[in-house]
């Protein structure tokens, strides 16, 4: 599975580059990742299911997928109609589109994170792939970024979604605490609070669009069709039709599990019908329609029986392929006649009969006709819900506004309206016909297997509450109640269509209240109070905003001591271990007590500077080398920043505006809670240290170096985590300080004139009275000798005190001396490399690393480790790990460039434009 999913994400990732190659034809190569994950759930069934894989990631935590019957199902229709909309898509758009990279990046993005979310056996590890298909179905909707209809769009569906997804994580967290574990296939029915079960609903309820979520789903029609085919009937809102199908056995026995879902479920399925009958965008028509067919959806799995769960996996299958072919069917249309309103076409039948034909029999599956699976998928459910009379009676109605927005549909879409509606029609590319065809016929041609499908998800729906009533999945059981309540259905859903125009009149009449309305007046007005609320609290001033973190930290603790029971502090005290403990701690005592009488601001910076290499020096005496090199190298360049920013910024070194007494009460006051937290910490440990762990897990690693085998072996998706954060930070501040130019060009001119030769030791931009030639000649030599230490540096770091991360700031801190020496010239000399590339090279080595043990079915960084002898080296330990630790050093580097670039180089071309020295052009 994981080889799965990395396969999908290289395919994203080279989407705009083979759009720009193969144009359109870009998305045969695109529909292989899914169509190889078809292949591959074909397999898992003929093999036998279930079927688990588990991956391990680190301090015990797994990357565990699981595939049963009823993963299986969502796994062949998230890749098999991926595959058909890839393919519809290459004629869809049309040819030289400047947007075919992103979108075809974004679909198979979509779906590798929709495999991902289907087979995941951890509530946590679904939840990231659940905030993956928000993301992506975010990027797809918005296809458009010039209409401000899709962003808008794009931006509601982000925003209920993302809302949804926090709170159902909340709500993960609550219930693998008391279920005491996250893994899906192991929470057993039981009492769990009220609290947790309707933090997942929320999340549920808003991904598939149920009322009060509902809003999104009309909205994001703006979306491509392809996109709408895909994202809003097969994958993003059976999302969470799948969760509580998932989780259904399990909660399904809780009484508030379905006083919530039922209700709204039946509801929504009202509603969205209702709205769909007066509809005259076809798009928007099927889109409340296929909200009410969610309802619809969430009533059989939120029922929690074994008869609705197997009505549910009918109608799931049923409904992803009427609703994905009646939508592919809708871009045919818009394609052929160049509108999509339905008071504007005519005559589309007799044009298009094949087209017609597929539309039919897709409506007809959708309306409940026989013999399709829609058919035998509402048949179940109306028997299921046979002991339920008034959600009976809600699905029935339901069922007869399907009847007749169905019918509305083809006739607003194919009828003979009269000549003057007629439009000019088009030809139909054989590649948009096809998936349409396909997936209609499949409804038609897997009706007679209902039987055997009722058999092959046996094991999943065993696993709900049997209520004594059963009901069975078939194309024709005789004559039944069921039977006489769909008919009776199919007829008042004819006479809605029939008296299509008084109905439209009284859906108007009765539109009291506009969702989108709604929700843009509440987005408006929490706009309105973050922004009076930002004008309170941040008001430009850094010692204010230092003083209110400071003071929630205190808040935070005393809260903490106040209502979070009796504390039990027995932890024992020792003055010191060492005697060059108390020395050092002296020394950090007395730094920082000058820094509070320090006026001039480099001199408080260098002051604390001291606080943290007295830091570093405690780290080297409790034994913790690695520790104390990299404090002292960040404080180092922290200096240096420090240095580079406080030289320009408009500051006086005048009393600040707190009054000292304040401030130092709330210095000791930070201190105490800071270190009354450490020490509760302490007492309140109830199992062994986890610096035992680690030492078994270097010692397992063969490395001879723990703290870099809890970063490279332990930690290593932490790391590279912490690596992301870091660049995007960088490159966030970095462009918040300057608009920079990309390079600087080495060049520098003398008496208005420019000379080609150097006749100094560096490629100096700084003036004569600040130039130092033993500082410059120092930088020259130093420079590489310096870097061949942060290179061996990177190469012991897993045997001894070093690493990647520690190797690039001694690096760095080169680049850095020849910048001071040199000035922004020797600075492009140094590292004629853009710095976003070097980051971009870094993280990508490292991400690359990681994946392609994933890819081989290993653990992230378990692929190589081999010693190798080297002459005058002598052995070298290369590894996985090594490779990692590469990517780590080199944006390590491309960060520190483009510090000194944004607040060094920038800043100084900034000095000599405002002086009038001007001497050199960006390139």
């Amino acid at each position: 599975m994981e080889s799965l999913l990395v396969l999908h994400a290289i395919a994203a990732a080279c989407a705009p580059w083979l759009a720009a190659r193969l144009g359109r034809a870009c998305f045969a190569v695109l529909a292989v990742p899914p169509a190889a994950a078809f292949c591959y759930t074909g397999w898992l069934a003929a093999r036998g299911l279930p079927v688990r894989e588990s991956t391990p990631w680190a301090m015990g935590m797994e990357l565990s997928f699981r595939a049963d019957p009823l993963s299986v199902l969502m796994m062949s229709l998230v890749t098999g109609v991926g595959v058909l909309v890839l393919c519809y898509s290459a004629r869809y758009f049309p040819a030289g589109d400047d947007g075919l990279g992103r979108y075809g990046g974004a679909m198979v993005a979509f779906a590798g994170s929709m495999l991902g979310l289907v087979t995941a056996d951890d509530l946590l590890l679904l939840y990231v792939f659940w905030e993956l298909t928000t993301v992506f179905s975010y990027l797809l909707i918005g296809y458009d970024p010039e209409s401000r209809m899709s962003r808008q769009a794009a931006m509601k569906a982000l925003t209920v979604t993302t809302f949804g997804g926090l709170a159902m994580l909340a709500g993960f967290v609550l219930v693998g605490q008391q279920a005491g574990t996250y893994q899906i296939s192991q929470i057993r029915p039981q009492d769990l609070a009220p609290a947790a079960v309707l933090l997942v609903l929320a999340g549920a309820l808003s991904k598939s669009a149920i009322f009060p979520f509902s809003t999104w789903l009309p909205a994001a029609m703006a979306a491509p069709t392809p996109v709408s085919a895909y994202l809003h009937a097969a994958a993003m809102v059976k999302a969470g039709v799948y969760l509580l199908a998932r989780l259904g056995p399990a909660f399904g026995e809780l009484t508030l599990w379905r006083a919530v879902v039922v209700p709204l479920g039946v509801l929504t399925m009202l509603l969205g019908g209702w709205r769909a009958l007066r509809e005259t965008d076809l798009k928007r028509l099927l889109a409340y329609g296929t909200v009410g067919q969610l309802g619809f959806l969430v009533v059989l799995f939120g029922a929690g029986t074994e008869g609705a769960a197997l009505a549910g996996a009918g109608m799931l299958l049923a409904h992803a392929l009427f609703k994905a072919a009646l939508f592919l069917v809708v871009g045919i249309v818009d394609h052929a006649a160049g509108t999509r309103d339905l008071r504007e076409l005519s005559g589309l039948g007799r044009a298009m009969p094949w087209v017609c034909a597929v539309a039919v029999l897709a409506g007809a599956s959708m309306a409940g006709l026989p013999p399709l699976v829609g058919f035998a998928g509402k048949e179940a459910a109306l028997e299921a819900l046979l002991d339920s009379p008034f959600v009976l009676t809600g699905v029935v109605a339901g069922s007869a506004l399907t009847a007749a927005y169905t019918l509305r549909f083809l006739w607003g879409a194919f009828s003979n309206k009269g000549q003057e509606a007629a439009r000019e029609v088009h030809g139909v590319p054989g590649a948009m016909f096809v998936p349409a065809a396909l997936l209609s016929v499949l409804g038609l041609a897997l009706a007679p297997l209902a039987s055997w499908y009722e058999s092959a998800m046996s094991p999943y729906t065993s696993t709900f509450r049997d209520p004594g009533h059963h009901s069975h999945l078939a194309v024709w059981s005789g004559p039944s109640f069921p039977l006489l309540l769909s008919a009776a259905a199919l007829a008042a859903g004819v006479a809605l269509f029939l008296a299509r125009d008084p109905v439209a009149r009284a859906g108007a009449a009765l539109h009291l209240v506009d969702s989108g309305q709604v929700f843009w007046t509440i987005i408006r007005r929490l706009d309105r109070f973050a922004i009076q609320l930002t004008g309170l609290i941040q008001r430009g001033s850094v010692p204010d905003y230092l003083m209110l973190t400071l003071l929630a930290t205190v808040g935070v603790g005393l809260f903490s001591i106040v209502y979070g029971g009796e504390p039990h502090l027995d932890v024992p005290v020792v003055a010191w271990q060492r005697p060059e403990q108390p020395v050092i701690v002296a020394l950090l005592a007395a730094a920082a007590i000058l820094a509070l009488f320090s006026r001039a601001y480099v001199l408080v910076a260098l002051v604390i500077g001291l606080t943290g290499y007295g830091t570093a020096l405690l780290f080297l005496v409790h034994g913790s080398p690695d520790l104390a090199l990299t404090q002292f190298l960040a404080e180092t360049l922290s200096l240096v920043v420090f240095a580079l920013v406080l030289r320009r910024l408009p500051i006086q070194p005048e009393e600040g505006r707190l009054a000292f007494p304040f401030r130092l009460g709330l210095g000791l006051a930070v201190g105490v809670v800071a270190a009354g937290a450490g020490m509760l910490a302490m007492a309140a440990r109830g199992t062994e240290p986890v610096g035992v762990y680690m030492a078994g897990a270097a010692e397992e690693a063969g490395a001879r170096n723990m703290v870099s085998a809890i970063i490279l072996d332990v930690r290593a998706w932490d790391t590279l985590g912490e690596s992301a954060v870091l660049i995007v930070l960088t490159l966030g501040v970095t462009s918040l300080v300057f608009l920079r130019r990309r390079s600087y060009a080495i060049e520098r001119a003398e008496g208005g004139h420019r000379a080609e030769e150097r006749t100094h030791w560096l490629a100096a931009t700084l003036p004569r009275g600040q130039r130092a030639l033993a500082f410059e000649v120092a930088a020259r030599l130093t420079f590489h000798t310096v870097l061949a230490l942060s290179v061996f540096l990177l190469f012991i770091g897993h045997s001894g005190v070093g690493g990647g991360f520690a190797g690039g700031i001694v690096a760095g801190l080169a680049i850095t001396v020849r910048f001071l020496a040199g000035g922004r010239n020797e600075l492009a000399a140094a590292v004629p490399v853009h710095a976003g590339v070097l980051m971009g090279i870094g993280l990508t080595l490292s991400a690359g690393t990681a994946l392609t043990g994933l890819l081989f079915g290993r653990a992230a960084l378990d692929m190589l480790a081999t010693e190798v002898s080297v002459p005058l080296v002598g052995h070298v330990h290369l590894s996985t790990g090594l490779l990692f630790d590469l990517g780590v050093y080199v944006s390590v580097i491309g960060m520190v460039q483009d510090v000194l670039r944004a607040l060094g180089a920038e800043l100084d071309r900034q000095i000599d434009t405002d002086d009038g020295t001007e001497d050199w052009e960006g390139a």
